[in-house]
């Protein structure tokens, strides 16, 4: 007995299954010629799998490309009614939605016309579970394909009519307020990367407020090797104002118990790309005290500058670690803010990319970093700015710990409902 058996097998008792031919019909698809012109450009959506892997919500209403009806006459395709189940059958298995318009696919599909009493909502959480039986009757040596006819002998479970609405109308409000975190942080991440250009253009005036533009009141800026800046601003170079350190470590032999496995943090450029300016806490490797003696110690509070592979990723450590030589610590001098000159290095990264020779291998060294000119406010205005950054860098952490909450409940919930483990009659009494 398969895993899918057996879930349909734990079912409630006033359940039923049925075979996916039996909820209704099921369409393939087709592609009309390429070559002919007039099948192409028309009035009818024509879906491929793509569009559905790709899309982050449950209905599909638009599509890249569109048939004529002479096409859709001369081809295999068939035209699906609005409220029809698209399943993708082939290469990517598993992957569904439920069209808006009516629409037709190619023939990466087995599409669902379900009869009035099954609800397509229902069906669309239902058949993400279903993907290991997909998978498991699916057969290819290119790429799997599951058959039409193996397709519907798939079994699926047959709550009560008003059970499946519910269960579809909790997991859509779920799912609804999922879309909306993502596209507030979507939002955040934006305005974050507007507000990083500006502050560090404009800066905060005295009323704690970014200057006005240059183009309204050009009397607050001058030129400088920088282009226009506030004119209390110097232009300094990283050396003047940070040590700018190179990470060492010269016995590198994979998983050696005589250098590594021991308590010592010893992060390399991966662990700073997964970060992207926060807190670095985490680390992918240890040494042991006979590591350390081919390693330098870089204190809590450096800011870990990659400069191989990915230039000019920046984090700043948590606690105190160790690096290889591809990565750069930079440790601001007294009165200097730490998160104000990880903003710097971060707005330079494109800068720093660019003089780094397009080989196989990319990398900079000390002297691209070191006489790096940044723009250097004074101390209370680099706080400043550090504060504003922060305060919607952790606006943007909150909301991404939701998120995280929002869609581990829903993982859950869909195990919970789907399968009836947790019922939603009671829901369905109180709404009598």
């Amino acid at each position: 007995m398969s895993d899918y058996q057996r879930v349909l097998a734990d079912l409630p008792d006033d359940w039923k299954t049925a075979k996916i031919e039996d909820l209704g019909s099921v369409v393939s698809g087709g592609t009309p010629s390429r070559e002919i012109t007039n099948y192409w450009g028309g009035t009818i959506p024509w879906v491929t799998p793509g569009e559905v892997t790709t899309l982050k919500e449950k209905t599909l209403r638009l599509t890249h490309e569109s048939i004529t009806n002479e096409g859709l006459r001369q081809s295999g395709a068939n035209l699906l009614p609005a409220g029809s189940l698209l399943v993708t059958t082939r290469a990517s298995l598993g992957y569904c939605a439920i069209n808006s318009v009516p629409v037709t696919t190619n023939q990466g599909f087995k599409s669902i016309v379900f009869r009035q009493s099954s609800n397509p909502d229902f069906y669309y959480y239902w058949t993400r579970k279903a993907c290991s039986e997909l998978k498991r009757r699916a057969s290819g040596t290119t790429f799997l394909e599951i058959s039409g006819s193996d397709f519907k002998q798939i079994k699926f479970p047959v709550p009560p009519s008003a059970e499946q609405r519910k269960i579809a109308q909790i997991l859509d409000t779920l799912n609804t307020q999922i879309q909306k975190t993502e596209a507030l942080i979507g939002k955040l991440e934006k305005i974050k990367e507007g507000l990083l250009h500006d502050l560090l253009t404009r800066g905060i005036d005295q009323n704690g407020q970014l200057r006005p533009t240059p183009e309204q009141a050009p009397e607050l800026y001058r030129e400088s090797a920088l282009g226009l800046i506030p004119k209390e601003w110097k232009v300094r170079e990283l050396e003047d104002v940070a040590s700018v350190e190179r990470g060492q470590f010269t016995h590198r032999p994979r998983n050696d118990p005589k250098f590594y496995g021991g308590p010592y943090p010893f992060i390399q450029t991966g662990d700073i790309a997964r970060s992207r300016g926060k807190l670095v806490s985490l680390y992918s490797q240890t040494l042991s005290s006979r590591g350390l003696t081919a390693s330098k110690k870089f204190p809590a509070g450096t800011i870990a500058v990659t400069i191989a592979a990915n230039i000019a990723d920046s984090a700043i450590l948590a606690i105190p670690m160790y690096f290889p030589d591809s990565i750069v610590g930079i440790i601001p001098s007294e009165g200097v803010s730490t998160r104000f000159i990880e903003l710097c290095i971060r707005r330079a990264k494109q800068h720093l990319d660019a003089r780094a020779p397009q080989s196989a291998q990319k990398n900079i060294n000390l002297q691209d970093l070191r006489p790096l000119k940044i723009p250097f406010p004074g101390q209370s205005e680099q706080q400043q700015i550090a504060e504003a950054y922060e305060s919607i860098a952790q606006r943007i952490a909150r909301e991404t710990h939701c998120l995280t909450k929002l869609s581990s409940q829903k993982t859950g919930l869909m195990d919970d409902l789907l399968t009836g483990r947790v019922r939603v009659t009671p829901l369905l009494k109180d709404a009598v």
